[in-house]
């Protein structure tokens, strides 16, 4: 799915990758009612082969900061030409992995760690506030958001997802529907474009098993509470959740930050 839109429906194989921009052939290529055939299976293979082998390169530190990611060197590294790798390459710049600079090449871009805990910052205030809203105005969250999304969640709870950078765009989909849930667009309109700014730094929050499953269970707990009216205790749950993202990212993300310094100068493997 697509990062700025929340999921309606259970992530499949059919869904896209977080952070893919979206194109006006998406839903065509992802509902075709004829099967694709072996050569477009094997180029969308491809594709996604080394899309998804230079995101986890990125994410480990695998590169340099002025390393620029050439077609050439990057399809040997991957074993594939230099089409899918440049289609890789925008694909990533849609993420906010890699950057063009001014002499045209790509670059692994330098996550922020200094303004990252002011955004996070900014969207916790955004978050706190979607939900005591409702405690000032006496309007209770809008069941019909918040009842699909716990069942999507539940869902995932007996079937999660293996560990992914594109995990992030379900997750954020659970807070936008959330926000949207207290009546208040334009305050979840403000979220989601906090959520673009962090996104390509969140994406490390989601590299493991049991930060899948304690995002899926935190997720569960907070819309549960908000559905039995407990909205200070729900207050309390997503300012913990919030912050135990925050420290597992500015983790995660510094430690690839030093792998790429050390990096510096050397071609990537």
């Amino acid at each position: 799915m697509t990062p700025t839109q929340p999921p309606t429906a259970r992530p499949s194989s059919a869904q896209p990758t977080a952070g893919r921009p979206s194109t006006a052939q998406a839903p065509t290529e992802r509902f075709t009612p004829r099967p694709p055939s072996a050569r477009n299976a094997t180029t969308g293979n491809l594709r996604e082969h080394a899309y998804v082998g230079l995101r986890q390169r990125l994410m480990a530190g695998e590169f340099s900061f002025r390393d620029r990611l050439t077609e050439e060197r990057l399809a040997a590294l991957l074993g594939v030409s230099r089409t899918p790798v440049r289609e890789a390459l925008t694909r990533l710049a849609g993420d906010g992995l890699v950057e063009k600079r001014l002499d045209g090449g790509y670059y692994p871009a330098e996550p922020d760690l200094d303004g990252l805990r002011d955004l996070y910052e900014i969207r916790v205030v955004l978050e706190l506030h979607s939900l005591e809203r409702a405690l000032e105005s006496g309007v209770p969250h809008d069941p019909a958001l918040l009842e699909p999304l716990r069942e999507n969640w539940e869902a995932l709870r007996q079937a999660p997802p293996d560990p992914d950078p594109s995990f992030v765009a379900l997750d954020e989909g659970f807070h936008l529907t959330l926000c949207r849930a207290s009546g208040n667009v334009e305050l979840a309109n403000m979220l989601d474009a906090i959520n673009a700014r962090i996104r390509p730094v969140r994406m490390h929050d989601f590299l493991t098993e049991d930060r899948i499953h304690m995002t899926i269970e935190q997720h569960l707990d907070i819309v549960e509470t908000v559905l039995g009216g407990d909205l200070p205790e729900a207050v309390r749950k997503l300012r913990n959740h919030v912050g135990e993202s925050m420290e597992v990212v500015e983790k995660r993300a510094a430690s690839a930050i030093t792998q790429m310094a050390l990096r510096r100068g050397r071609s990537p493997r």
